[in-house]
């Protein structure tokens, strides 16, 4: 894949990358078609990195299914899929991780203790190998995209990291293969993300600008509307450099995570402040 990558490279080719888990859905096939449009050859990696789990997470039960993801590359006119094993990117001798400091703390970092410096280590290994022009990320993990933009940045790497509308469905579940473990119940209760970030921008768009207010408006709905969820968290964050704000000014992320059941579900929204 590197040998390949380099080839295109210096023949002059403008190389897309999509890295995924695999088990992909619409969302993904946007990243894909998104990189079709802007650059001649597109990769998609397919990879479970084991490293960016904890030890009681959903590691050995994240849904997989190669073939299907295949067939969606095919249909996405991605010019090569590569998909490793665990072996092939983390050999017995490996030692090395990378840690950007500041931004992984909060939110999604401080329930997932490790998590971004195992994503990190891997969208490193991944850009090395690749060496793509652009990476294309969804806008749904918001802190993982931010995490890889200051990685890129500090470390100096020759890639142009592109943000992707998050894509949802019609009730407004934002996409992910973890929505494959909802049952039907706790379906029909997971778009209580979507609605109540719906209500923050309402409520923000009516004039309010104290973060606590939002926070507990959002809390309120989720207790009300959805019977089985259990907040995790729900943060009002500048959307720079993910701290906490008082009071909402200039760019701010609302951040939730919430279990549905089991399963842990995060959503965002960006908000313009004047």
């Amino acid at each position: 894949m590197q040998a390949e990558c380099e080839a295109h490279r210096l023949k002059g080719l403008k190389i897309g990358f999509v890295p995924t888990m695999g088990f992909l859905h619409d969302g993904h096939a946007s990243l894909i078609r998104h990189a079709r449009r802007e650059c001649n050859y597109v990769v998609v990696s397919i990879f479970v990195n084991p490293t960016q789990f904890g030890p009681s997470e959903d590691y050995a039960a994240y849904p997989r299914d190669l073939q299907r993801d295949l067939k969606v590359c095919e249909k996405e006119h991605a010019n090569a899929v590569f998909t490793p094993d665990a072996e092939d990117m983390y050999s017995s001798s490996f030692c090395t991780s990378v840690t950007v400091d500041r931004l992984s703390t909060g939110l999604c970092g401080a329930k997932r203790p490790g998590h971004f410096r195992g994503v990190c280590t891997v969208v490193a290994k991944l850009f090395n190998i690749v060496k793509p022009h652009r990476a294309y990320f969804g806008q749904k993990d918001f802190q993982q995209l931010r995490v890889i933009q200051q990685m890129a940045q500090d470390l100096n790497f020759d890639v142009e990291v592109v943000v992707c509308p998050t894509v949802r469905e019609r009730d407004g579940l934002a996409l992910s293969s973890r929505n494959s473990y909802l049952s039907d119940e706790e379906r029909g209760q997971a778009p209580v993300l979507y609605k109540s970030l719906q209500l923050a921008r309402a409520t923000v768009d009516e004039g309010e600008r104290i973060a606590a207010v939002i926070r507990q408006k959002i809390e309120e709905n989720i207790a009300l509307l959805a019977p089985l969820a259990k907040i995790d968290y729900v943060e009002v964050v500048d959307a720079d450099s993910l701290e906490p704000v008082f009071q909402l000014k200039g760019r701010v992320l609302v951040a939730l995570a919430v279990f549905i059941g089991k399963t842990r579900l995060i959503d965002n929204e960006v908000l313009e402040v004047a």
